[in-house]
């Protein structure tokens, strides 16, 4: 009879707490979705922009940063006002950051001071590529 009474205050007792665990509203976490791409070519920077804009749209209030890294040779159309005017106010518009890689510039012969301001320098693209992705963004070379 003692063993009954056990078994069931056990049962009861498990019914209890697992018909009190449902009340508990679930919450999903759900971290910031961070992006960077690391691109050869300034003119691919439209096309990354509005993936960019989608991807906002797509993750909401999860959106983070998006940042596109120039490197290569391409640097050297980062001096040309009229050919980039049109790149920074996409990237303004929808919250991309454009980011110049040092090493390029100076393997280039390219002056930080005669690029936009707008567009941040880093010393190494690859290396803040990197970096970006050990601290979790989602990464992508064109």
């Amino acid at each position: 009879m003692k063993s009954i009474k056990s078994y069931l205050l056990i049962i009861s007792v498990f019914t209890l707490l697992t018909s009190c665990s449902s009340l508990v509203p679930k919450t999903e976490v759900v971290a910031t979705k961070n992006y960077v791409v690391l691109t050869k070519k300034v003119q691919q920077i439209k096309p990354i922009v509005l993936a960019a804009k989608a991807l906002a749209t797509e993750d909401g209030k999860d959106f983070g940063n998006f940042k596109v890294i120039i490197c290569g040779k391409t640097v050297t159309d980062l001096t040309d006002k009229e050919l980039i005017a049109e790149y920074l106010e996409m990237a303004k518009k929808n919250n991309v950051t454009l980011v110049a890689c040092g090493f390029s510039l100076k393997k280039f012969k390219v002056s930080p001071d005669s690029i936009p301001k707008e567009i941040e320098v880093v010393d190494n693209g690859i290396l803040y590529n990197f970096q970006l992705q050990k601290s979790g963004y989602i990464s992508i070379e064109l």
